[in-house]
């Protein structure tokens, strides 16, 4: 592991380029999630905890490697994700906006295709996740929602190794150059 000019490296031969996907992926991957994360929990109730709009963001900005279109993707489907669930509108759109652009600057400071490091960001982002809708949901709703860290951090790991199994899917959907 070495550093230079800013940017860890990690022996990578994609270290630093930008992914490309088809804009078939960038729009049904999305929406599959969306309707994964609405739709399955009503019959298999066990996958409830599955925050698969969350993983698809992660794994977006941080291949895109883009601010902008980071928070652009985290924006979309936090909107789409708001608009079918129970919270109020804007609610998912704003927590996933901040994921989508912090996943985006991290993604441009290190090597993101190694697997150990997408399992730790997908964690870290599940985390930081709740934490940020359970600020809001004081802020700005004016509940007292329960802090749950224990019951955060195994959700976490799950949502990390289910994660490391769908940025292995998605990343046969890249592009070639």
């Amino acid at each position: 592991m070495s550093y230079s000019s800013g940017r860890m490296l990690l022996s990578s031969q994609r270290e630093g380029q930008i992914s490309r996907f088809h804009a078939w992926v960038l729009i049904t991957v999305p929406l599959a999630a969306i309707l994964f994360q609405v739709y399955v929990p009503l019959v298999f109730q066990f996958l409830g905890f599955v925050e698969m709009p969350l993983l698809v963001v992660v794994y977006f900005a941080l291949m895109r490697r883009s601010p902008v279109s980071g928070l652009l993707v985290g924006a979309i489907v936090g909107l789409m994700q708001d608009s079918l669930s129970k919270v109020p509108l804007g609610m998912y759109g704003i927590v996933k906006t901040l994921v989508g652009y912090l996943a985006a600057s991290i993604g441009m400071r290190l090597d993101v295709d190694h697997g150990f490091i997408r399992l730790i960001l997908s964690f870290i982002f599940f985390l930081f996740h709740q934490i940020m809708f359970w600020v809001m949901e004081r802020a700005l709703l004016s509940h007292q929602p329960a802090f749950e860290v224990q019951r955060w951090v195994v959700l976490g790991a799950l949502n990390a190794l289910i994660g490391l199994a769908l940025f292995h899917f998605l990343d046969k959907l890249r592009e070639t150059a």
